[in-house]
């Protein structure tokens, strides 16, 4: 272990597919923007695991002109309560003003009561005889309906009603308003709209759309399983390689790593070969579903924040439009290289 040197930089390439943004996402989201008229709260859900990189552009593009609340979801996947996880969620908290910001976790009571107080003052503040209608929006598989499920269960104790999934599509159109807060003599309650996830044009960094991958937002088809199981060993190598101490020794190797995992797991095809697919399709669910390490993939400081901020800027508008800010980008630093800037 005492000579063991993770790698300090991923090689991505370029061959890695930067889109995932597919027809029923606009078509979501140009229903959002018709229906923004009758909504007093837009319910932003972000990712805790990758805060800077699960934001979307297209939601303050389009759904501007509503008060805001941010709710990072899967705060117990990505972190551990600890001292830097707080001075990350403070971070987040100032970086996003004046959008009120919470972070939560579905199975968590006392966060999903965080989230339906905030909820229901808003109600109370708002006035209205008629109730408050929201909407619920966020990247693939950020967690909206579960967030949704959650707050329906506790507030009014009734059975989960939108439907959930491992793999993003789930929600894939905009359904009926949910009820999540009783209404009383003065007023008819509140009522939430689940919506489908909605992914960026184009993703002009490599290795955001590996860390978007390997937290969900894309299909497990659209990136080798191999390709993101070698990021994520790259990523517990930085963290802590004795995570995985009872497969194998810290390695950089990823073949050697879900050879190892196959054997002791029992992953093995015909003639007893390791079923390296397999086992890499078991390491990234088993991480997703914190048994593999808790952490943040983004680097949370006002730096980064500041500079991720910019680039997410390019991240929306159209394919095109990304892909002709990405190239420009691109030809900029190689000029600068050239004439030895950077």
């Amino acid at each position: 272990m005492g000579s063991f040197v993770p790698r300090i930089v991923f090689h991505a390439g370029d061959a890695l597919p930067r889109s995932y943004f597919l027809g029923h996402h606009q078509a979501g989201l140009s229903k959002m923007k018709t229906m923004l008229s009758y909504i007093d709260l837009v319910i932003e859900c972000r990712d805790y695991r990758v805060p800077l990189i699960s934001r979307n552009p297209l939601f303050e593009e389009n759904l501007g002109g509503r008060e805001r609340l941010i709710v990072y979801t899967k705060k117990d996947l990505g972190g551990e309560g600890k001292q830097k996880d707080r001075d990350r969620e403070y971070l987040i908290k100032q970086w996003q003003r004046p959008s009120s910001v919470l972070f939560s976790d579905h199975k968590d009571k006392k966060s999903v009561r965080q989230v339906l107080e905030f909820v229901r003052e808003h109600e109370v503040a708002k006035g209205s005889i008629t109730g408050s209608r929201m909407m619920i929006v966020g990247m693939p598989n950020v967690g909206k309906s579960s967030l949704l499920n959650a707050l329906r269960q506790l507030s009014l104790h009734k059975r989960k009603c939108a439907q959930t999934g491992a793999q993003p599509g789930v929600t894939r159109k905009i359904g009926t308003s949910v009820k999540i807060i009783e209404g009383t003599k003065d007023t008819e309650g509140v009522y939430l709209l689940d919506t489908p996830g909605v992914f960026v044009p184009y993703v002009p960094n490599a290795e955001s759309m590996l860390k978007l991958a390997l937290c969900g937002s894309v299909k497990d088809t659209i990136i080798p399983p191999e390709t993101l199981a070698d990021y994520l060993l790259y990523r517990l190598n930085l963290q802590d390689p004795t995570i995985y101490s009872e497969y194998i020794s810290p390695t950089n190797d990823i073949t050697e790593f879900l050879e190892a995992l196959a054997h002791k797991t029992g992953r093995l095809q015909k003639g007893g070969t390791p079923d390296v697919e397999a086992s890499a399709l078991w390491m990234i669910q088993r991480w997703r579903n914190g048994h593999m390490g808790k952490f943040c993939l983004d680097d949370v400081t006002p730096a980064k924040l500041e500079a991720d901020y910019r680039e997410t800027q390019n991240f929306g508008g159209s394919l095109n439009q990304a892909r002709r800010v990405d190239k420009a980008s691109r030809s900029l630093k190689s000029k600068q290289r050239n004439l030895g800037l950077v």
